[in-house]
């Protein structure tokens, strides 16, 4: 998707844009903050402007893809089978010239054209244990696995903060598999020169409040009388309040720079998490509510994928939401229960995916059911698959505003900030990383956005 840069736009330029956003997410709230499992329930499609209904009522995904999302496949020309309303084209134009850009320097990482599942740009030891979406982040940005290797494969002196005694044994664990993979590596290639010295990473458990600064965090880990301690704060999808504790820290005179990327904007403490700048605060209709930050997590490049496919995975989102008829039925005060994975939807009935997902969530599966009520809701699949997809258009909105409101909290407090698509949105869908600096860096950021840096 197209979208505007964060770099190179000046304080006024990046007030204005959430002006924008809070005014456009305002507009269309309804939308955004609307659940896709109560389609039928709360009748969605009827929601919309009739004009909307007539243009997106019959699309198939693949059209929806193209059409609305705005991604053709390669080569591709996107054709309307009819006038679209110019309210429903603004808002597609809006939608695309608002959000921060996703798209890097580069389009397929080269480090996995040859094995798709292994990246050519790190050795086998520090690929175990590794999918190929963590591989590419760690190359990039380069928990668990980073701080293993900056200081295993960079020798930094690394400290990890990790809140489950749990984790920190297994990461303590692969240290030393990966420490020892090295050293018998390093024992058949003798002639290889390592270039940096070794460190293990330092773990440590602690859990890191939000709202407080965490003196352990603080603490270097070269105690010597010569060393002047200077730390960089790093995230690799910094879940939730996490991001925001980084950026509070950053204020501090020891460090001197953050790299963040952050993620679950819906685990965000509300308030205290969002928003954190005193511009957004001010502005009328800044407010994200639980439904919008998790919208704001969604993949929209895999989602547009699907679509291209038209998979019969997609129904997954109709099937919920008719049995949401059912459960509501049954039981009224229950409202939206989290129901368990069900395997392989595609392949069940309607009626027997109703009966499992009631069972799932404590009630009988043998109910009455109305086959032929279930039945008319299977029909309207499509039109459950457009309302989620135009809710998925305006979602990199939200996630744009969230960092936006990051920036600007940098920049006041006098500090220096920039956001930077630096991962393959196809690998990894919160890819924005927000850099910050105490002093200009000129063109050094430029080389954070080059692939071969």
């Amino acid at each position: 998707m197209p979208g505007v840069s964060a770099r190179g736009l000046s304080l006024e330029q990046r007030r204005q844009l959430a002006v924008n956003l809070t005014r456009v997410l305002a507009r269309y709230r309804s939308i955004v903050d609307a659940y896709i499992i109560e389609f039928f329930t709360d009748n969605l499609w009827g929601t919309l402007p009739c004009s909307w209904q007539e243009a997106l009522d019959g699309l198939n995904p693949p059209q929806l893809a193209t059409q609305l999302l705005g991604m053709p496949g390669e080569g591709e020309v996107v054709r309307y089978r009819s006038v679209w309303p110019l309210s429903l084209l603004a808002l597609k134009s809006t939608a695309c010239a608002l959000a921060f850009t996703r798209t890097p320097g580069f389009q397929t990482p080269s480090e996995f054209l040859e094995n798709p599942s292994q990246s050519s740009r790190l050795t086998a030891p520090f690929r175990k244990h590794v999918r190929p979406k963590k591989q590419h982040e760690i190359r990039r940005l380069g928990e668990g696995h980073l701080s293993r290797f900056m200081s295993l494969g960079l020798g930094l002196l690394v400290k990890s903060i990790e809140g489950d005694q749990r984790l920190v044994q297994r990461a303590q664990r692969l240290d030393q598999e990966l420490l020892q993979a090295l050293e018998k590596e390093e024992k058949r290639h003798p002639q290889v020169v390592r270039a940096s010295p070794r460190y293990s990473p330092h773990h440590v458990v602690r859990w890191v409040e939000p709202t407080a600064l965490c003196e352990e965090l603080l603490l270097p880990l070269d105690t010597s009388p010569q060393s002047r301690a200077r730390l960089l704060l790093t995230g690799l999808h910094a879940c939730g309040d996490l991001s925001v504790t980084l950026l509070r820290h950053f204020s501090c005179p020891q460090v001197v720079a953050l790299a963040s990327v952050g993620c679950c904007y819906m685990k965000l403490s509300d308030p205290g998490g969002y928003p954190l700048s005193q511009w957004v605060a001010g502005l009328p209709g800044h407010e994200l509510p639980y439904r919008l930050r998790e919208g704001a997590c969604h993949a929209l490049e895999e989602y547009a994928e699907r679509l291209q496919k038209s998979g019969p995975g997609l129904r997954t989102h109709c099937y919920r939401a008719a049995l949401e008829t059912v459960i509501r039925g049954a039981q009224p005060e229950l409202r939206r229960p989290g129901v368990q994975g069900i395997p392989r939807v595609h392949e069940l009935k309607i009626e027997e995916y109703v009966r499992r997902g009631l069972r799932r969530v404590g009630l009988d599966p043998q109910l009455p059911l109305n086959v032929a009520a279930l039945q008319a809701h299977q029909a309207q699949e499509n039109r459950v698959v457009a309302f989620f997809s135009l809710a998925l258009l305006l979602a990199p909105l939200v996630e744009t505003l969230i960092l936006l409101d990051r920036l600007l909290y940098v920049q006041e407090q006098g500090f220096y900030a920039e956001l930077l698509p630096i991962f393959s949105p196809a690998l990894s869908p919160r890819n924005l990383v927000l850099v910050a600096t105490k002093r200009p860096l000129g063109e050094a950021l430029s080389l954070l956005e080059m692939e071969d840096s």
